[in-house]
């Protein structure tokens, strides 16, 4: 199902869904993974610890980050794919983002459990029919959204942090 399918185009998670192609939710993902197989890697190791503003994410935060946002919204999509019908839990990026540590990893061992994490969110997406991509569900502050629209939403999220890196990180390199 394409882009232009979502049936509620959910408040906040619209600034990344808008980012990506009106193509399949299978080819944004694909496509976002291709993307990730293309990154400047190098670029980022040469980063370090390095934050264009005090109090700004290093590019490992960001790479954990990514892989966090994914995992929890994976388990969202199941959940609505799968007609569960509660509020989902809220998710606090920057508490998770401050006990990940991500800085005691490597750019290296970050991209490869990114790759991972995106392939199984690649894997579950094949698996959902296109009934079960049109279930809707609620966040934990009453917003309404689906498995399609947060399968876009994970491909752009990608799209909008790969802005602010060339926008005001690459500029340090």
């Amino acid at each position: 199902m394409k882009k232009s399918e979502i049936i509620h185009m959910p408040e906040y998670f619209d600034r990344y869904i808008l980012l990506t192609d009106d193509v399949t939710v299978k080819e944004a993902l694909q496509i976002s993974l291709d993307e990730l197989l293309n990154a400047p890697i190098q670029k980022w190791k040469d980063l370090g610890e390095r934050t264009y503003q005090e109090g700004k994410w290093t590019i490992k935060d960001i790479l954990q980050h990514y892989i966090d946002t994914e995992r929890v919204f994976c388990y969202r999509i199941l959940s609505i794919a799968r007609g569960d019908k509660q509020k989902m839990l809220p998710y606090d990026e920057e508490i998770f983002g401050t006990n990940a540590k991500a800085n005691r990893r490597t750019v290296d061992d970050l991209m490869e459990e990114l790759l991972l994490v995106r392939k199984a969110t690649i894997a579950l997406f094949n698996s959902f029919t296109p009934e079960m991509l049109q279930e809707q569900g609620y966040g934990f502050n009453g917003t309404q959204y689906g498995p399609l629209a947060l399968g876009f939403m994970l491909a752009g999220h990608q799209r909008w942090h790969f802005r602010v890196l060339e926008e005001k990180y690459y500029t340090m390199c």
